[in-house]
């Protein structure tokens, strides 16, 4: 799947995905609206390189392959904690209580064996999920785009 958008100014940005991976074409001069292009790859400077430098590594494998590399896509590690954190914000939101919260994400054994046992571990673990979802509701997500 291909989307161009026109930005202000005219700029353009080509987004080719397949619904989980994408890459980004930021067209320097010209356009894709009328036809055929040929495509050049601009490096400027050495400061992030190293993303430039993925971003084409993964675009040539798209072109070889037909689609697009697993492998070149690691696994974000922070993503199952964002996770919980806007399940834990949903679940507040709906009325549920903390320790509700603590047996959707971790289950009821793990509630019954650590909940208000000498430790606070577990209630810490879900104000700090509620917290987390509180920030990326109220625009903290944007950070992840970046």
């Amino acid at each position: 799947m291909a989307t161009t958008v026109i930005g202000s100014g005219g700029s353009e940005h080509v987004v080719l995905s397949d619904g989980y991976r994408r890459i980004r074409i930021d067209v320097a001069r010209g356009t894709l609206c009328h036809g055929p292009v040929c495509l050049g790859y601009l490096l400027e400077g050495l400061g992030g390189i190293d993303g430039r430098i993925m971003s084409l590594r993964r675009l040539v494998s798209l072109n070889r392959l037909g689609r697009f590399a697993r492998h070149l896509y690691p696994r974000e590690p922070r993503a199952p904690r964002w996770i919980a954190s806007l399940r834990a914000h949903d679940a507040l939101q709906d009325g549920a209580h903390h320790r509700d919260i603590a047996i959707a994400l971790f289950g009821a054994n793990m509630v019954r064996q650590n909940w208000g046992r000498g430790s606070d571990c577990l209630r810490l673990r879900v104000q700090r999920l509620v917290r987390g979802g509180h920030r990326m509701v109220n625009g903290g997500y944007q950070a992840l785009l970046s």
